[in-house]
């Protein structure tokens, strides 16, 4: 690690942040007059009260002492896990975060928006103690390549993990130069993992597995670039895969055709997992995942590349599966996404959540087949966040992070 240390010095970081921050910004210069001008900007003190189309909610800071949150997850006593994508992970007690980081984690590939993502437990975790945590991995053969994985370790609430190990480890290894002609204007390798991770009511584990801003390989069957991926809980592909026993097919993959997904959820209600990701130039999307679907990408986006090449299609092609809910341009840049189940909002139990780097907190409503209607409702754009992350949480309530080097945690509830 001293090598890719080296290399990933001064000069270099500089130029993955700017490439990085170019493709994480999209059009935000863009914006509505209605949104702040920069997504950015210092989260004030709070709190917030606010008059929405359903409810009236009190919105107030439970953390603003992290690094670049990415995710969270609820333990059984009602503590959170929080990551930091520099490669650190958190426990909030009792509503306070603990200022030391738990130890055990490995080494880490963290160029550019690479590091730490995501943070699930089992589903058995109070017998078990396991804890997943999904990173990018540097390749041990040459530094500059990497992939996403998932590490596996036993958390007894202490500050130290244990019997840390790789349990799966994305095909293949990108990154080092030189690197092969791509089309479209794409971005650098070190962008575009995917990360986001959920268990299923079986006890399947699933992962977004990006593209890496090399499109053209999401075609190829027998990679992991641009599929969802589903797993045994040893990380091991699962049984009923729909490609499970196809020669040149990666047996861990669920669905393709995917971009940069950086939101996963599964509602506990229906069953219905959603999906959402970063396209180009616009066509970032909302899709509900089926076993064996293909998601179109690169060959089919509602979105422009970045070179103005034009996508051999938008819409409507022959096996391909289009998306529930296409933005922009300009770009909404989507984080995490959630559909409420709960009492304590209890006028919003069964609509759609949506994080937006660009255009805060976004409320979809659910018709009768689970399909959003009419336009969302947008709040919290005033607080010119970049929302990452949001999760119910066990009182009812939503926790949102933001992406932000002074990152905070807030919590929304019904105003009194």
């Amino acid at each position: 690690m001293k090598l890719w240390t080296a290399l990933a010095a001064a000069s270099v970081l500089a130029v993955a942040s700017a490439a990085c921050t170019q493709e994480q910004a999209g059009d935000a210069a863009e914006e509505p007059a209605a949104a702040p001008p920069f997504m950015g900007t210092e989260l004030a003190d709070g709190p917030w009260d606010y008059e929405t189309a359903e409810e009236d909610i009190h919105v107030e800071i439970v953390t603003r002492e992290l690094d670049t949150p990415w995710s969270m997850t609820f333990t059984p006593s009602g503590d959170a896990l929080i990551t930091e994508r520099p490669g650190r992970l958190r426990i909030l007690r009792d509503g306070v975060l603990d200022p030391t980081p738990i130890a055990g984690l490995p080494a880490m590939y963290a160029l550019g928006i690479a590091g730490l993502y995501d943070v699930v437990l089992h589903p058995n975790f109070a017998e078990n103690q396991l804890v997943y945590l999904s990173y990018t991995k540097v390749d041990p053969n040459d530094p500059a390549n990497s992939a996403i994985a998932i590490m596996r370790g036993r958390w007894d609430g202490g500050y130290e993990l244990t019997d840390v190990e790789d349990i799966f480890v994305a095909q293949a290894w990108y990154g080092a130069e030189p690197l092969p002609e791509k089309c479209c204007g794409q971005g650098p390798p070190f962008g575009s993992y995917g990360g986001r991770m959920v268990f299923d009511a079986v006890g399947y584990l699933y992962l977004t597995s990006g593209d890496r801003n090399f499109g053209e390989m999401v075609g190829n069957p027998a990679n992991h670039f641009g599929k969802i991926l589903r797993l045994n809980d040893d990380g091991t592909p699962a049984e009923g895969n729909p490609w499970m026993r196809n020669l040149g097919h990666a047996p861990e993959a669920w669905t393709t055709g995917h971009r940069n997904p950086l939101g996963l959820s599964i509602d506990p209600e229906t069953g219905i997992m959603w999906e959402s990701e970063f396209g180009p130039r616009g066509g970032d999307e909302v899709n509900r995942i089926e076993r064996g679907a293909d998601y179109g990408w690169i060959r089919v986006t509602q979105g422009f590349h970045y070179d103005d090449t034009p996508a051999e299609g938008v819409k409507d092609v022959e096996g391909v599966t289009d998306p529930v809910l296409v933005f922009g341009p300009p770009s909404l840049n989507p984080g995490n996404l959630t559909v409420y189940r709960g009492d304590a909002l209890s006028n919003w139990d069964g609509d759609l959540f949506l994080t937006s780097f660009t255009q805060g907190l976004l409320r979809f409503e659910l018709d009768d087949d689970n399909m959003p209607v009419g336009d969302p409702e947008h709040m919290l754009r005033e607080l010119g966040q970049r929302w990452r992350d949001v999760k119910v949480g066990p009182d009812g309530a939503l926790y949102l992070l933001n992406d932000m080097s002074d990152g905070a945690l807030i919590r929304i509830v019904p105003s009194d």
